[in-house]
């Protein structure tokens, strides 16, 4: 089993009380971004592109244990940007941890073997590798050569310390399955945990808008690759029933709240893929959002979306309900052949709104306000001398 045993009784036991609390709903993943700067520049990605003054925000050690501890979530996944840039970053893991939280620390490795002593094994900790492919697909998806080798090299090195590590890979339109199937038998090789896989999904402030999936695309897409992977082990760090949504055996509606986002913005609302909005607080966030104007069938921007980050946990839940589905799914694997599960109509969604540049502009004005507050006093100061 990719997902440790502790890890699906503990996620299992939370959503089981949220359930006999009436929670409608609740968080599963913290996804915490303690700053958006990267050592990368990929083309598919909306997280770098904003003006220094942003990327050089970082969330403080307090800051990311007050998001931990509002959150509530059994989970959280520590991303970016590129999380080891953050200096403070091994203090974060290590309270986080202390506070039984089960954390995936995602990383482009580039500086993982740099970082390795700063970090220790422990029982509810993994590193997650992005990946997206072979040599030649990974260094084309990162938009740099020789990325790839540096990878592996980190994956080896940190297997060989004990820790556990999975990949994270994201398809992306015109991937070929059985050069996919081949990467993942290689990367299975390596003894990786297991592998995380999304498609991609199309961030409005990523460069290149012409590569990721249709929804259609995505299901025929894990069709053809899954069919490759029978009897081969290949494990996901994922729910099965996520997997077999990918596939197309399953009609999922998003669940954004499942996955909230903490990052230098504030909460961010709806999802960690789109920010149409944030707010100072947790609790703000889940009671002010309005979460049925957002998913597919919802909102054009949505129209296209399967992404773990909202659709997984609607797989968690329906695995809880549904443990002999689960089960059956875990045990054949996904159905890779004949009808697919009816999709969402996309008629009633409501028109796409672009609404990101305005966040930015309120952010640097806010910055901006900050850094005139300080110096105020300084000028005073000379002023008087």
């Amino acid at each position: 089993m990719a997902v440790p045993l502790r890890q699906v009784l503990r996620v299992g036991a939370y959503v089981v009380r949220q359930h006999m609390a009436g929670r409608k709903r609740y968080p599963l993943v913290l996804m915490l971004e303690p700053l958006f700067r990267c050592n990368l520049a990929c083309a598919g990605c909306g997280k770098i592109d904003y003006p220094a003054e942003i990327l050089n925000q970082r969330l403080s050690v307090q800051e990311c244990l007050d998001a931990v501890d509002e959150c509530g979530a059994p989970v959280v996944a520590i991303a970016g940007g590129e999380p080891l840039l953050h200096k403070e970053l091994p203090e974060i893991v290590a309270k986080i941890l202390a506070r039984k939280k089960f954390v995936y620390l995602c990383t482009n490795a580039l500086l993982l073997e740099k970082k390795l002593d700063q970090f220790k094994p422990h029982p509810y900790f993994s590193w997650d590798v992005h990946l997206d492919g072979d040599r030649e697909m990974h260094d084309w998806a990162v938009s740099q050569d020789g990325v790839f080798d540096r990878a592996v090299s980190a994956i080896k090195a940190a297997k060989a310390r004990g820790f556990r590590l999975s990949i994270n890979t994201t398809l992306f339109d015109g991937a070929d399955p059985a050069r996919v199937a081949k990467f993942f038998d290689a990367a299975m090789a390596l003894g990786i945990d297991g592998i995380m896989t999304s498609p991609g999904y199309a961030y409005e402030r990523a460069p290149d808008q012409q590569h990721f999936l249709s929804r259609q695309k995505t299901k025929q897409l894990f069709r053809d690759l899954l069919a490759r992977g029978k009897g081969k082990g290949w494990k996901f760090s994922q729910s099965p029933l996520f997997i077999d949504f990918l596939a197309g055996n399953q009609t999922y509606h998003c669940m954004p709240w499942g996955n909230p986002t903490r990052n230098v913005f504030g909460w961010q609302r709806p999802c960690y893929l789109l920010g149409e909005g944030y707010t100072k607080t947790f609790t703000e966030l889940m009671e002010t959002t309005d979460w049925d104007a957002y998913g597919t069938g919802n909102y054009e921007k949505c129209a296209d979306c399967m992404v773990h980050s909202g659709y997984e946990a609607a797989a968690v839940v329906d695995a809880v309900k549904h443990p002999l589905k689960i089960a059956a799914v875990a045990l054949r694997g996904p159905r890779v052949s004949g009808p697919m599960a009816p999709e969402i109509p996309l008629e009633g969604q409501r028109p796409a709104e672009f609404v990101f540049s305005r966040h930015v502009q309120d952010k640097m004005s806010a910055l901006a306000h900050d850094k005139a507050a300080r110096t105020k006093p300084d000028a005073l100061a000379d002023a008087a001398d």
